[in-house]
């Protein structure tokens, strides 16, 4: 999926207009990347983390399901 139609999913899920659901989107990957470039990471719930590995590339480490007993 591409970052239009992300943009206007989200603008249809949150009533904002398109060009406000992609400037919005456009701060959730800076905030992302800016963690990333000061060697922290970015948890993305549900999903999992993203880190900086040791040669510089992104990595992505998936979450664990709980497991329901």
């Amino acid at each position: 999926m591409r970052k239009p139609e992300i943009a206007r999913r989200l603008a249809r899920q949150t009533g904002v207009s398109p060009a406000e659901a992609a400037d919005r989107l456009d701060g959730v990957v800076h905030g992302i990347l800016s963690r990333l470039r000061q060697g922290g990471e970015a948890e993305l719930p549900g999903l999992g983390k993203l880190r900086v590995g040791p040669e510089g590339k992104f990595r992505f480490q998936r979450e664990e399901a709980a497991v329901e007993k």
